[in-house]
């Protein structure tokens, strides 16, 4: 019997032998790994570097592009390990430390989804009031508020998790995942399993009012209000829902998966159900941002356009 006290090293057991295609399989990884941070460092450093953009829309932005990053650091250095490696182990400190980062970026992506709603609420059903009401350092505020909310909660889970007794090391999944760890263990799990449901409870509602509150409302403006309040509505809230709904779909996925046995399902679609919120939504967000607002567009045409024009200049 394998203890927690012994316990140093988890195995995970979804990885296939695809001999010398692990190595294709690493550079296209590590090519989506680059292009995530890419795309999303350059948005941070575009609202960061462009006063007309200091504001709270482009900060909520500016908090989302950090969390992809957070999460695909938190999942993409260690998975880039597992492909080259013909024994796919982990040691226990770094399982348990990627399953916070991993966790909290999702609590992190949906509550932060949830403020940005609201945010575009204020700014569609109450224009005059938006400057009062939602200023920097509320924004700034609002963010702190998530960032903290997120880690102490799961702070809890992950404590709970680390105390259990387990029984095996086998964790059949492409990444550490708290829900198999704890089946592994040999004790009672009554207290991790009522507060996995009272945390599931907390992780949906706390972001769901809000985001329902927020387009309740937007919706009812647009169907009785201008062209113009809907094209506006329309033009703002595209990329939101379009975020929301993929991320929402996504961690659906990947909860189904953990939890039923989907043995008849080809392990190719497994693989894929399991990454597609932690490789999609990091690189959907900024893309999906960057083209669909015409401010941070316009910034990166001007952007583009001077250094086309410093370039010429030098040739000359």
């Amino acid at each position: 019997m394998m203890v927690n006290s012994t316990l140093h090293y988890f195995i995970f057991s979804t990885y296939m032998y695809v001999g010398s295609l692990k190595y294709l399989y690493f550079m296209l990884t590590a090519m989506l790994y680059m292009l995530i941070v890419f795309v999303n460092v350059f948005l941070i450093v575009l609202i960061c570097m462009n006063r007309h953009l200091h504001e709270p829309m482009y900060i909520f932005l500016c908090s989302l592009f950090v969390n992809e990053l957070y999460g695909s650091t938190g999942l993409f250095p260690l998975l880039l390990v597992q492909i080259l490696s013909d024994v796919h182990t982990v040691s226990a400190p770094f399982c348990y430390l990627q399953i916070f980062c991993l966790y909290t970026y999702a609590q992190v992506e949906f509550c932060n989804l949830a403020v940005m709603s609201y945010d575009r609420y204020l700014a569609i059903c109450c224009p005059l009031q938006y400057n009062t009401q939602m200023t920097f350092n509320r924004a700034v505020t609002f963010i702190a508020v998530i960032w903290i909310y997120s880690y102490v909660k799961f702070l809890i889970t992950l404590f709970l998790s680390i105390t259990l007794p387990l029984c095996g090391n086998i964790i059949n999944s492409l990444y550490c995942h708290n829900y198999l760890v704890v089946k592994l263990a040999c004790s009672d799990t009554q207290v991790n399993n009522f507060y996995r449901i009272f945390g599931t409870v907390l992780t949906v509602l706390v972001p769901l009012l809000p985001i329902l509150f927020s387009y309740t409302k937007i919706f009812h403006v647009c169907f009785s209000g201008s062209k113009q309040t809907r094209r506006k509505a329309v033009s703002t809230c595209t990329p939101h829902l379009a975020s929301l709904v993929n991320f929402s779909f996504g961690c659906m996925f990947e909860i189904l998966q953990s939890r039923f046995n989907m043995a008849s399902v080809p392990s190719i679609v497994r693989i894929i159900l399991s990454l597609y919120f932690l490789l999609i939504q990091p690189l959907l967000n900024p893309v999906m941002y960057g083209m669909q607002l015409s401010r941070i567009r316009n910034t990166c045409k001007h952007l583009l356009c001077y250094k086309i024009t410093a370039s010429h200049r030098e040739k000359m």
